[in-house]
């Protein structure tokens, strides 16, 4: 992919203290209203522009655009590993970057860099609008801004130094939000951890919440690698021939199990020897509730000992983009299912609780 470069322009008389680089994958923020009324592409080299208070800000700013941006829909490994490629490339020339992207996965794209980004010592703020950057009354500037406020935001270090969600006024771990409106600006929630920081007059930090990084790592991108993972969702009347039928599919290699509650599941003879079966063709099962909030407790209830009983692995209180995108990475950097399996059950980037 050959990406755009793009300075944002500044007074010749400005001298910008903290440099930021923006990268633009696509999405609603990127967008602008064409004479038809119909949303088309908006070409950000003309971002300082339409958003005259970026060069107001202390902040030297340069933007990067996929070549091909793209809506988030359409989102695969492969824009994980190029957007992580920017990413390195540029590491040691800013102290922080924001992501704009599309907020229809954009939990999933903040979870996989959480765990692509090792050792991470910056922050990389993902945001995005619910209404394109040229509309009246868009979310885009407000976020775009705050956005760039927290990513060069120091305390002496970065003050967030790990992947993170702004959006409408809260600031959220990437790994622990997830979409949950498609018509109001508060687009995001993160019900099993509190939030990051709150923006208001000022930018309110909970840093008891951030996350802290072991200084002696050193920064790598784990690159993805494709897997064969299914995700399965649990609903009364399940059909026996579609459970079984996922669970046979050639090469799978782990499933996502989205119990009831906190981690149950039916108890009929056929679903536990389904699982069962599976687990004999060393296929990994990960539990993850459906609730948005509270957590896996396998053995609560029996209708969960039984998975507890079969080797099921617990999730607690994990989203399942967070699970989905760990197994990812997960099976891109082990090969052993020993190993996978441990990971899975064991907080690697604050993903879950104890």
């Amino acid at each position: 992919m050959t990406d755009r470069i793009v300075k944002v322009p500044v007074s010749a008389t400005d001298h910008k203290s903290r440099a930021v680089l923006i990268i633009y994958t696509g999405g609603t923020m990127g967008m602008s209203y064409d004479q038809y009324g119909t949303l088309v592409p908006y070409n950000f080299e003309g971002i300082a522009n339409e958003m005259p208070e970026l060069k107001s800000m202390d902040v030297d700013l340069t933007v990067v655009s996929f070549s091909d941006p793209i809506d988030s829909s359409n989102v695969t490994i492969e824009h994980w590993n190029h957007l992580a490629e920017i990413i390195e490339n540029n590491y040691h020339r800013y102290q922080g970057f924001v992501v704009l992207h599309g907020t229809d996965t954009l939990a999933y794209s903040a979870s996989a860099l959480s765990f692509m980004l090792e050792g991470l010592q910056k922050p990389v703020i993902f945001t995005g609008s619910q209404l394109p950057i040229g509309a009246v009354r868009s979310d885009a500037r407000q976020n775009l801004v705050a956005a760039i406020e927290i990513a060069s935001a120091r305390e002496n270090q970065p003050v967030a130094k790990e992947v993170c969600v702004y959006f409408d006024y809260f600031l959220y771990r990437g790994n622990r939000c997830k979409k949950v409106e498609s018509v109001h600006f508060d687009a995001f929630e993160s019900e099993n951890h509190p939030p990051l920081a709150r923006v208001g007059i000022n930018i309110e930090y909970n840093h008891a919440a951030l996350q802290v990084t072991q200084s002696a790592e050193t920064f790598k991108v784990c690159r993805m690698k494709s897997a064969c993972i299914a995700l399965i969702k649990l609903f009364p009347g399940l059909n026996q021939d579609y459970f079984e039928h996922i669970l046979n599919t050639p090469g799978l290699q782990a499933v996502v199990l989205e119990t009831y509650g906190s981690g149950n599941a039916p108890t009929d003879h056929w679903f536990s020897q389904a699982i069962n079966t599976a687990m004999e063709k060393e296929i990994i099962f990960y539990n993850v509730s459906q609730c948005s909030g509270g957590r896996v407790i396998q053995g609560r209830y029996v209708t969960s000992r039984h998975l507890q009983e079969s080797g099921v692995i617990s999730g607690l209180d994990i989203t399942t983009e967070a699970a989905i995108t760990k197994m990812l990475f997960l099976f891109s950097k082990y090969r052993n299912n020993r190993q996978i399996s441990t990971a899975l059950a064991t907080p690697l980037r604050g993903e879950m609780g104890h």
